[in-house]
């Protein structure tokens, strides 16, 4: 199981760096225009054409999306941005339009993959686009595990990708009308509103004769509405291994619009589970390390997690109750670098370079939300989570340094912070609240 793949979302180049760090393959990113991430996307051209340097530089892969379904005002910027992604050559351009698929197909020596938005989920459909010339199907959300089976036995050469991780759209991969309707903002143009997770309010009863329509589904309210629309998370960590032996090339991770520390966490676990897959370990190990990554993954903002489909449509779940779940873990900040030796440096051990070496214990960090001294925090690096406690704080300054007793996010937020080791740059810093 050699070519087992991660692959991460690219939010940002900061996201990107950091998919990379902690473990992702590859990324997906996409220009606002032509991807389905309109809004909170800073990606340009000149942006994506960083992104790819970056790929390349640590020989790792990178997927552009244009997974929009256009309309004819798309096509002349469409047609003008693939003059773009010929000359910059990503690894491959994910699609679900099938007029896109026409123009890209004319770009010799492009790798081209089908958008999840294109619903795939039997294997007619996946002989039909392999035809078409498309390497790479990302299957539907909601195909099956044992349709995963079937579907890589009567196409055993196209490539296989399946989302393992994230937000749930509650229509049918992303098929949904309601932004449209509600916000003219269009899911399938990446505008969407999510109106999904907004509360509804309304008379809500839980007597009635459904009929033939079966069970009478309870829906709760609070002083915010009802969730009733609102799927749980998907997190498939823990069948991995399942997934894998059914034919599944490329693991996917949902997050565009993510905080950075979502972004590496998510990878970082998923990458451990993959690792111990394609280093052969055993069964027992393999769901040690699935426990222990999931555990990982329960400290992320979530709404609750669900099998989704995999096991069958009765098994995908709403969180009816709330938005999300109350996450008693906050990101707090991002080791950027060590900062210069000074009078109060002193001997320490680090997780890197063993014990007892002379190294500086002030970090430059950029602070996310506030910190005090003393305060109890954990430190993630791509392989191991470390606790601590903060130690001094400075604040950099015009004039130089000034020591404070809280660091707090915002437009100054780099400080030098000391720590009882020295862990490398990009660490990530979170708090218990």
């Amino acid at each position: 199981m050699e070519k087992l793949e991660l692959v991460a979302p690219g939010g940002s180049l900061e996201k990107i760096e950091y998919a990379y760090h902690f473990g992702a393959d590859a990324i997906y990113v996409g220009h606002p225009n032509f991807s389905l991430r309109a809004r909170i996307n800073e990606f340009d051209e000149k942006k994506l054409e960083k992104a790819v340097k970056l790929a390349r530089i640590l020989k790792k892969k990178i997927y552009f999306t244009l997974n929009i379904y256009a309309h004819e005002r798309h096509l002349p910027k469409i047609e003008k941005h693939l003059k773009f992604i010929k000359k910059v050559k990503p690894d491959a351009v994910i699609v679900s339009d099938p007029g896109i698929l026409n123009l890209i197909r004319e770009i010799r020596g492009i790798r081209i993959h089908l958008s999840t938005q294109a619903n795939t989920t039997n294997s007619e459909a996946v002989k039909f686009w392999e035809a078409q010339g498309i390497s790479r199907i990302i299957l539907a959300r909601e195909v099956t595990l044992g349709e995963i089976r079937k579907i890589r036995k009567k196409c055993p050469k196209v490539g296989l990708e399946y989302f393992v991780h994230g937000a749930m759209c509650m229509s049918l991969s992303g098929r949904c009308l309601l932004s449209s309707w509600l916000r003219n903002r269009s899911a399938n143009l990446g505008d969407c509103a999510q109106p999904c997770r907004w509360p509804y309010r309304g008379n809500w009863s839980n007597q009635g004769d459904l009929g033939s329509q079966g069970k009478i589904f309870e829906v709760q309210e609070d002083e915010h509405g009802a969730y009733l629309f609102n799927s749980k998370d998907l997190c498939l960590i823990e069948h991995l291994d399942e997934l894998a032996k059914a034919g599944v090339d490329s693991f996917k991770i949902e997050g565009r619009t993510k905080s950075v520390c979502y972004v590496a966490c998510a990878a970082k676990a998923y990458r451990q589970v993959l690792d111990a897959i394609k280093s052969g370990k055993n069964k027992a190990e393999i769901e040690k390390i699935s426990v222990a990554s999931k555990k990982e993954l329960d400290k992320l903002t979530n709404r609750g997690y669900s099998t989704g489909f995999l096991f069958g449509k009765d098994k995908w779940e709403n969180n009816v109750e709330c938005s999300h779940k109350k996450n008693q873990w906050q990101f707090v900040g991002e080791i950027i670098g060590e900062a210069e030796k000074s009078s109060r440096v002193h001997p320490v051990k680090s997780p890197t370079q063993g014990r007892g070496a002379a190294l500086p214990q002030f970090h430059r960090v950029k602070v996310h939300n506030a910190l005090e001294e003393k305060e109890k925090v954990e430190i993630i690096t791509p392989r191991e989570v470390f606790s601590d406690k903060v130690g001094e704080i400075r604040k950099i300054g015009k004039k130089g340094e000034d020591r404070v007793i809280s660091a707090h996010g915002g437009s100054q937020n780099i400080y030098l912070i000391n720590f009882s080791r020295v862990y490398p740059e990009k660490s990530l810093l979170r708090k218990k609240t």
